[in-house]
């Protein structure tokens, strides 16, 4: 049977990826969302994107722009950034202080390619961070924010579960789709490892950064894989925990 997938957010955990795909049981027949922030934390970041690049030779894949990636575009372009080495750009820099330039220009092409969203044949919208415009992604004014703003998952989090859909203070936001996957803000921040629904968004970012896991959504199911948690994968590293 056919799967649509999402995957949300690996921080160079590859270990992370192969392991939630065996558990998933990932064939070619499945098509692939990768929510974004496929680099920083973990030490295999440009090995993931090898991994990813060599997934959409087999698999239909959709490839989201996530913020860490679009900071690691710009300094391998030689832009620095001083904030990145601290939010995970570290082990990153070290991973490829060992890599050839051809390696290093393969990947900046790939990170070119990234969208900024993606929205299906269902209107179901996967994006990396959220947004702002109450009209949808189209209408945003400045793109970046899609791959860096939270209010979008804040909002939903804070939103009356009770509320019906017609009242007027519903949020249009939340209207505009039929459902909305994100990565980027961490569930483990309230205090649960699972991907969390709030009212037709999608949280599948479960922490792998940091102290989480990975996690696999299969979006018609609902449906959830998960990793280990990373720091049991890469026992001598320490991801993104400072």
């Amino acid at each position: 049977m056919n799967r649509t997938l999402a995957i949300g957010d690996i921080h160079g955990g590859l270990r992370a990826l192969k392991q939630v795909f065996e558990r998933a049981e990932v064939t070619p027949d499945d098509k692939l969302i990768f929510l974004g922030d496929y680099v920083d934390g973990w030490s295999e970041s440009p090995q993931v994107l090898d991994y990813l690049m060599a997934l959409s030779q087999t698999n239909e894949c959709v490839f989201l722009r996530g913020n860490h990636d679009d900071l690691l575009m710009e300094w391998l372009k030689g832009k620095e950034n001083e904030l990145w080495h601290q939010h995970g750009g570290e082990a990153t820099i070290l991973a490829y202080s060992v890599l050839p330039e051809s390696t290093k220009e393969i990947h900046v092409a790939f990170l070119n390619q990234l969208q900024n969203y993606y929205i299906d044949g269902q209107n179901r919208l996967f994006v990396h961070a959220g947004f702002t415009n109450l009209h949808g992604v189209d209408h945003e004014y400045f793109p970046r924010l899609l791959f860096w703003e939270r209010t979008l998952w804040e909002t939903a989090l804070a939103l009356d579960p009770n509320m019906d859909i017609e009242n007027p203070a519903y949020p249009k936001r939340f209207k505009v789709y039929n459902e909305i996957y994100i990565g980027h803000t961490p569930v483990t921040r309230i205090a649960v490892d699972t991907p969390q629904n709030r009212a037709n968004v999608w949280n599948i970012d479960t922490g792998a950064a940091f102290k989480g896991k990975l996690s696999v959504v299969d979006i018609d199911s609902k449906q959830v894989w998960q990793s280990d948690n990373l720091p049991d994968l890469y026992p001598n590293e320490i991801g993104r925990n400072r």
